[in-house]
């Protein structure tokens, strides 16, 4: 058992284990790599000019499907994981507060050193922002289990909590990270690694830190990489995003608690492998979601800066017409 509230910090785990993990996720990062670089080339190839206008959509991406599409948010995207097809974008390289969103490259930093049981013994209150459910100080809940609600239910608390936990384990893996913080410093390296040029990360939630900072930008090209990315390294970690909800017990039996998903569009979703919601006041409504239009054949679709319900409402319009267009292709 870990007790935050003693800097004893001790984590039962293998190197075997976390060097397969490393290796599986530096595989991924390079595959990333590689998509990303497809995105770019699709909009800067000879012959075809990029999109000047809010709305325009990629040539070669059946723009009668998506030439009249309106949304609310400030920027977003579609893409065709399968083939790197840009389906779909409205100022997709806009740096934006990507609030929530954060908390998918939380999950990945601390699951590449946390084995998903080792045990965290809640330091403080985790509430979560989906429902009055919580995780109550002194309780033992799995790795996994505080990773499942704080994804679901977007808890600050709890991304700071596996953070914490976090932090001595990333530090041991890359000596360069600094002794306290190195959760955070790893979410920014993984950006790094992964050619997110545009995306950084000021804290480990994204909630703002203040009226005028957000705790972390990025750009709607970025978010469609890092998601990707997410879904395809390790399905398992987020396969609680695309349920409505999850009932949780702690490691002793003692204690049950439900998390329910902050997206509310996972039921009109077909397909759903990830989801990620964000609100904050700077960055309005975010929403990322990866699902399948076929057998093994994921899209993945970002808005940022919408409203609270627009984003939900801009997201079933962008899938749609994506399972459109697929179909159609």
């Amino acid at each position: 058992m870990v007790d935050l509230k003693t800097n004893s910090t001790s984590i039962a785990t293998t190197d075997s284990e976390t060097d397969r993990r490393r290796s599986v996720l530096l595989g991924f990062a390079a595959l990333t790599v590689i998509i990303l670089a497809m995105f770019m080339f699709a909009l800067t190839a000879p012959g075809k000019a990029r999109p000047t206008n809010q709305t325009a959509s990629v040539a070669t991406a059946a723009p009668d499907l998506f030439a009249d599409v309106s949304i609310e948010g400030r920027a977003a995207i579609v893409v065709d994981i399968h083939s790197g097809k840009v389906l779909y974008e409205k100022n997709a390289n806009a740096q934006l507060p990507i609030a929530s969103l954060t908390k998918v490259a939380l999950a990945l930093a601390v699951s590449e050193v946390l084995p998903s049981n080792s045990i965290v013994t809640i330091p403080y209150d985790a509430t979560g922002a989906g429902s009055i459910e919580l995780l109550r100080e002194g309780e033992s809940w799995s790795v996994e289990d505080v990773i499942d609600f704080t994804l679901m239910e977007s808890s600050n608390a709890g991304a700071d909590i596996l953070a914490a936990f976090a932090d001595s384990a990333i530090h041991a893996r890359f000596p360069n990270s600094p002794e306290s913080g190195a959760t955070l410093w790893r979410m920014n390296n993984l950006a790094q690694d992964l050619g997110l040029t545009g995306t950084y990360f000021l804290n480990v939630s994204g909630l703002d830190i203040s009226t005028t900072q957000a705790g972390a930008y990025g750009l709607a090209r970025d978010m469609a990489a890092l998601f990707a990315y997410a879904a395809a390294a390790d399905p398992s970690l987020f396969a609680g995003t695309a349920r409505a909800n999850m009932r949780l017990t702690s490691q002793n039996g003692e204690q049950v608690a439900s998390a329910l998903n902050t997206n509310s569009a996972q039921g009109e979703i077909a397909g759903l492998i990830l989801g990620k919601t964000g609100i904050t006041d700077l960055a309005g409504g975010n929403l990322a979601v990866v699902f399948d239009v076929g057998f093994a054949h994921p899209v993945v679709a970002v808005v940022l800066g919408s409203s609270r319900d627009g984003r939900f409402t801009d997201i079933e319009n962008l899938v749609s017409r994506a399972r459109a267009t697929v179909a159609n292709q």
